[in-house]
Order: C-alpha cells, then sequence, then structure tokens
C-alpha cells in the first residue's frame, strides 16, 4: 500500500500547489532543464533614474519555446544592493548570483502557454515610498525579471530571466544631483561589416558577392544603416557629438563603393546599388570634419597576416602593406583625413605585427585594456602605456567592452533570452558601466579620468536602441557624471609606463589560427605561380600585379578577426574563388568531333583560349592516354598571347587502330592548373610498330603450326602406306 499512497500524496501536492503557489524559495531556484521560456524586451524606461523619475516600466513578451505547457506563468522585478566595486560589477556581467530583493509581486502573465504561444509582459513599479527606497543613494544597481512557471510534469521553477543594471543618478523623488566627477568619455563608432561578402572580384569582372545579405545591412532597416543614421541624429547633441570617432573597415568602403555600381550577388544582378550609393553619401556627411580612425584592410588579424609565407618561405610583407593602408582609402572615398597614425587592431600584436605597423606610419594603436601586461606588475593596463618600438598603446575599458558585447548565460541570466532581448540589456548594461566607471557612486573614483568606450566591431543594435544609448550618455553629460572628449585630446596625455601585450593573450584561438595562416601560405604560393607565368602585354598595358591583386586582397580578408572561431576553409574561400577565375580564362578547347589521325605518327591540335589581358607561359599535359605515346617535348613551355587563342600542335604516336581518347590540360611552368582538363576523342587506322610487330609474331607463329600440322600428316601417311606395302 506504500506506492498507491505517496502516489495520492503527489497528486495532493500538485493540487495544492496549484490553487495556492508555491512556496517562495522554490520560486527562486532556476530551473535545471531545457530552455522552456524566452523572454523578449521590448521597453526599458527610464534608461537612467533621476529625480523625477516616478515610474519604471519593463515590457516585453513571454513565449513558450519547450514542448510542453507551462502553467500560470508569472513575473517579478527584483533589484538588488547597489554596485560596489570594479570586482563585484565583473562578476554581474560575467553572470554569477546576485543576492536580490522584490521589487513588485508576482503578477499572472497568463492561465497557461501552450508551445509556441506567447503573453504580454508588463511590469510598472511606482518609484516612491518604499520602492523608491531600494535607489535611495546614487549608483548602478542590478535589476533581474525574474519568470516563474509550471512545466506540465513539473514543478514550479524559474524558466527565464533577463539581467541587467540600472544608473540611479539621484532616489526618485529628491532633488540634486551626484557628485560631480567630470570623466573624460571618448568613444569608438566602429563602422565595419560583419563578415566578408565578397565572392570575387576578379580583374575586368563585375564584383559577385556571396549573397545580398550586404545590399539588406545598408537599407534602411539593416545594422550598417542604424550605425550611421543614429550617429546623424546625435549630431545635434554638442555635448556628445565631439566624443565620437569613427573607426571604418576600408574593404567595407571599397565593397559598397564598387556595388554602387552595380554587382552580382551568388551570379545573379545584386539590388541594393541604390542603397549603396545612399549609404555611402550618408556617411561621407557623417564624417565631414570629424574624427576617423583606420582599422586593418578587412578587419584583418595582423598577428595571424604576419605568419602567412610566401613560395621562398619568407613572410609576405605586401599582404601586411595591403592591411595598413587603410587611411589611404579613407581618404579617398570619404574626403577626410583620417587620425594621424592612430590604428585600431582587432587584437593583439606580437612583435612582428607592431613593428610592420610602426614602419607604416602608425605610431598609436587602440586595445584592450585586458591584451596589455605593465613592465611593472601582471596587472592590467588602464592608462596609456608605451610599447617596444616606441608605439603608444591606447587602452579601451575593459568593463565597457564587456558590457556592451553581451551578459553571459549563468544562474541569473539564462540563456532563454532572444538575441534581440540581449543587444537591448547589453546596450543598457554599456550605458550604466560607463557611469560606474565614470565614478557614478564610487567614492574612490577620481575627477577628470579618461574612458575610451569601445563597442563590439561589429556591433549589432537596432536603431532606437542605439538613439537610446545617445541619449543616456547626453543625460550623463547633463548631470555631469561625463564630459565629452575627443580622441585627439585623449591622446595629449602622457604615457604612464610601459608595456607589451600580453603573450598568452596574442594568439587566443590558438592552432585554428595557425590552420588559417597555413592555408592562406598555400593560396599564397598558388598566387606568386600564376603571376610568375604572365607577361605584360603592351597593347592592353595591364600588369600582371593587377591581375593577381584581387588575390591578394582576399588573403588579407581570410585573415580577419571577424573570422571567430577561425575556419582555414572559410579564411581561403575568397582567395580561391580569385585564383580560380584567372584560371578559368585561359583553358584548352573542348574538341566538337572526333579527330582522325592521319598516320600512327601524326600531330594532335590542342586550341587554347586566353581571355586575360597579359600573355601566360604554360604547358600542355596529356593524361588518360592509353594507346597513345606522346613525344617528349610535351612538357616545354609554350607562349599564348592575351586576349587571343593559339594551336599548338603535339606529335603523338598511336600504338593501335580503333577509337582512342587522352585527356589534354593546362599548367603553368611551375605547377598552378589552369582551366579546365578537356577529352580529346580520337580515331586511328595505322598501324603502329607495337601493332606491326604483334602482327609479325602472330603470323609467324601461325605459319609454324601450319607446318607443324603439314609435317604431321605427310608423316602419318608414309606410316600407313608402310604398314600396307
Amino acid at each position: 500500500m506504500k506506492r498507491p499512497a505517496a502516489f495520492l500524496l503527489s497528486l495532493l501536492v500538485l493540487a495544492a500547489a496549484a490553487l495556492f503557489g508555491t512556496p517562495a524559495g522554490a520560486q527562486e531556484e532556476p530551473s535545471t532543464q531545457s530552455p522552456r521560456l524566452r523572454i523578449d524586451l521590448g521597453r526599458l524606461s527610464p534608461r537612467l533614474i533621476t529625480g523625477s523619475s516616478t515610474q519604471l516600466q519593463v515590457s516585453g513578451t513571454v513565449t513558450n519555446i519547450g514542448d510542453r505547457r507551462i502553467d500560470r506563468p508569472q513575473v517579478r522585478l527584483q533589484v538588488g544592493d547597489r554596485v560596489g566595486g570594479t570586482r563585484a560589477m565583473s562578476g554581474i556581467l560575467n553572470g554569477e548570483p546576485v543576492q536580490d530583493s522584490p521589487l513588485t509581486e508576482f503578477s499572472t502573465l497568463s492561465e497557461s502557454l501552450e508551445p509556441g504561444q506567447s503573453a504580454r509582459l508588463d511590469v510598472r513599479v511606482p518609484l516612491t515610498g518604499e520602492r523608491a527606497a531600494h535607489f535611495s543613494l546614487p549608483g548602478v544597481y542590478p535589476l533581474l525579471v525574474n519568470v516563474n512557471g509550471t512545466p506540465e510534469f513539473g514543478g514550479t521553477a524559474r524558466l527565464a530571466a533577463v539581467s541587467l543594471l540600472m544608473p540611479v543618478l539621484s532616489s526618485p523623488g529628491q532633488d540634486g544631483s551626484p557628485t560631480a566627477r567630470h570623466a573624460k568619455v571618448t568613444m569608438l563608432w566602429p563602422i565595419a561589416d560583419d563578415a566578408n561578402h565578397v565572392s570575387s572580384a576578379a580583374y575586368g569582372t563585375r564584383l559577385n558577392l556571396t549573397d545580398d545579405s550586404l545590399a539588406r545591412e545598408l537599407s534602411p532597416t539593416g545594422r550598417l544603416y542604424s550605425l550611421v543614421s543614429a550617429a546623424r541624429a546625435a549630431e545635434s547633441n554638442g555635448k556628445i557629438a565631439g566624443s565620437l570617432c569613427f573607426a571604418i573597415d576600408p574593404d567595407l568602403l571599397r565593397t559598397v563603393d564598387t556595388m554602387s555600381r552595380g554587382y552580382l550577388a551568388a551570379g545573379s544582378p545584386g539590388k541594393g546599388a541604390a542603397a549603396a550609393g545612399d549609404w555611402l553619401s550618408s556617411l561621407r556627411a557623417l564624417v565631414k570634419d570629424r574624427c576617423v580612425v583606420p582599422m586593418p584592410y578587412g578587419d584583418a588579424d595582423l598577428t595571424t597576416l604576419g605568419k602567412v609565407r610566401d613560395a621562398e618561405g619568407n613572410p609576405d610583407t605586401g599582404l601586411m602593406t595591403t592591411a595598413l593602408s587603410g587611411a589611404t582609402t579613407i581618404r579617398d572615398m570619404l574626403d577626410v583625413e583620417p587620425e594621424t597614425g592612430v590604428l585600431w587592431p582587432g587584437g593583439p600584436l606580437d612583435d612582428q605585427a607592431l613593428s610592420a605597423a610602426s614602419e607604416a606610419g602608425y605610431r598609436t594603436v587602440l586595445t584592450d585594456g585586458s591584451q596589455l601586461r605593465s613592465s611593472r606588475d601582471a596587472e592590467n593596463v588602464s592608462g596609456a602605456v608605451t610599447l617596444p618600438g616606441g608605439v603608444r598603446a591606447q587602452p579601451s575599458n575593459g568593463i565597457i567592452a564587456s558590457a556592451l558585447a553581451g551578459f553571459a548565460p549563468g544562474p541569473q541570466a539564462p540563456t532563454t533570452v532572444s538575441g534581440a532581448a540581449q543587444r537591448a540589456v547589453a546596450t543598457q548594461n554599456g550605458l550604466a558601466a560607463i557611469a560606474f566607471e565614470a565614478g557614478l557612486g564610487r567614492p574612490e573614483a577620481a575627477n577628470g579620468a579618461s574612458l575610451l568606450v569601445a563597442p563590439p566591431r561589429r556591433w549589432t543594435v537596432p536603431t532606437d536602441e542605439l538613439n537610446a544609448f545617445l541619449r543616456g550618455l547626453g543625460e550623463l553629460t547633463d548631470s555631469e557624471v561625463t564630459t565629452e572628449s575627443s580622441l585627439s585630446q585623449l591622446l595629449r596625455t602622457e604615457p604612464t609606463g610601459s608595456a607589451s601585450f600580453a603573450t598568452d593573450q596574442r594568439n587566443p584561438s590558438g592552432a585554428g589560427r595557425a590552420a588559417v595562416a597555413d592555408q592562406l601560405s598555400e593560396l599564397d604560393r598558388r598566387a606568386a605561380g600564376l603571376m610568375s607565368a604572365m607577361r605584360a602585354d603592351i597593347t592592353n598595358r595591364v600588369e600582371p600585379k593587377a591581375i593577381v591583386e584581387p588575390v591578394r586582397d582576399a588573403l588579407v580578408r581570410g585573415s580577419s578577426a571577424a573570422l571567430d572561431p577561425p575556419s582555414p576553409l572559410a579564411a581561403g574561400a575568397n582567395a580561391n574563388a580569385e585564383l580560380s577565375a584567372i584560371r578559368d580564362q585561359v583553358t584548352v578547347e573542348q574538341p566538337r568531333q572526333t579527330i582522325a589521325l592521319a598516320s600512327g605518327a601524326s600531330p594532335l591540335p590542342v586550341y587554347v583560349n586566353n581571355e586575360l589581358p597579359v600573355g601566360i607561359d604554360a604547358q600542355i599535359a596529356l593524361t588518360n592516354n592509353v594507346g597513345i605515346r606522346p613525344e617528349a617535348a610535351q612538357a616545354q613551355n609554350r607562349f599564348f598571347p592575351a586576349k587571343g587563342g593559339k594551336t599548338e600542335y603535339l606529335q603523338i604516336e598511336a600504338l593501335r587502330a580503333g577509337r582512342l581518347s587522352v585527356d589534354v590540360s593546362l599548367t603553368t611552368p611551375v605547377g598552378t592548373t589552369l582551366g579546365s582538363t578537356a577529352r580529346f576523342e580520337l580515331t586511328s587506322t595505322e598501324y603502329g610498330p607495337i601493332t606491326i610487330i604483334v602482327t609479325v609474331v602472330a603470323g609467324c607463329a601461325l605459319l609454324l603450326l601450319a607446318s607443324r600440322r603439314i609435317y604431321r600428316r605427310v608423316k602419318e601417311s608414309r606410316a600407313a602406306r608402310g604398314r600396307s606395302g
């Protein structure tokens, strides 16, 4: 009777939980099962709490993403204690649990949510009385949107949560402002592509993109459009406009400029030419007389690129030169002068990359402070320092960068938040982190501190969130928590010591980046092999270097920091396509009919078509040639002129009569394949020497056999006559 009794008791407990709710302790426990609910935040107001704030509102939707019904989903807003130090702030951004208390009671969103169903979430908190007392002091406070529910066949648990930070400039209902710290804020505004969209840009052909997604990014609902439009909207606020410095990928400019004149997307006509032209014009107007710094071309990882080796096994310095020539591209396309000698690389630099940047004229690199190690101690660097070779390193603020990059999953912030919601939270947390690092609620912060804010290089945030972020930054300035500072003003401060890039940070992707360098080195050698076979044509006046240049641009793109995790296959895709576009223009024409050989030893006519604007040396190879013996001199170099065709005659010898076939292909003198292999079908009516020898031997054998048979018959006849006589 024990099992039935236990079963009945379980039913009673479940029924009681459904009627009267679950103990508060159970409600605080996160679910250990797979995600069942997803939160999509739609509104957070205000973004900063001030003395005039009367209500805190969080709204959005909750969606059942599991395979079971969720009964009585409920939401509650919770608040933690004011963040007291850098360690506590880092822990919150890394998803560590926070001791918080209810700001509201649980409110039911719906009686139940079937799989795929959604319910409206709307929490409004009047900032009066005891609730205002939670924000009694200026500072940064953690908030938690906590959603509980009871899955079918399960118990009540926390099924989704969003953790975010709220700056409080002054307690609601009270006059006054926070203690003025006047931290100087300079902000980089990244304009970079999220991936390499170029499939091929071969000389003399139209730009071909892998797809038309870049056109969508440039359109009014796209990411790149949002970055430009939000920055233009902020121009009217002089208190923050001067603090923005636009960090631009030169490769993106060149790609968009080419798109504006017509392009292909996966081989079909692209639809974003007008959007590309409009976006480029808007960007040109935005950056006029403003601060601009270049990223490496294609956002190349300079340390990886420095490990690419040429045919002789030496570093290919030409690729590094391409990666570091972005200032010229920006100057030519945007008609603006970039900040002199300033570069924003995508990762830590080894000694070779740092030396190359210095030789290219870059005396200042903007970098994440966590990637630097001071010569005096092992702590992260927060102020300007001098690197080996005399290059200045200006570190960005790591806490702010971590906040803008997005929160890490954890018990307080499970992965049941949509991508859009996470980006919105990251923007809010970034604003709070700026206030925190500027000294809001921190008595140890000093006046006049400088903060370099560096968002993710491929910042993906909707326009309204970018606008809210910039408005919030303006409010911090109005409240004298921060003050705007241009990059040039920031760079006038003297370095406080020396440092170097941390050795354990130089190649965070480990073997992946090494494999990428190996792949790019192999493709570099193929490109060099192609160029060595080319000869300039006096009529077309095109240098071989111009033909191979798109391949080398693709090699630089292949090292991009956007490839994370790094993939040799993805890194080499663009360069492989560019090489194929060149090789396919020099090919053996496939014969339209069977070729009849006039004799056993006959010339084989091979027609080679060269569409390149340069001449090229090549060798003709015969393979799969059973029954055919090519002449020994077939591997000799043959020259094929630019923009034309030429027939070469190869001496071959048929070893038998009948139908024959042979594969004909082209290679450069160093073995790089050109075009595609052509199949030649042949017929021969002549006997070769081997056939004649075989025939003679067979005839002799037949004669011997016939003679033997005659001899035996004669012998047998004589023996028969002897017996009869």
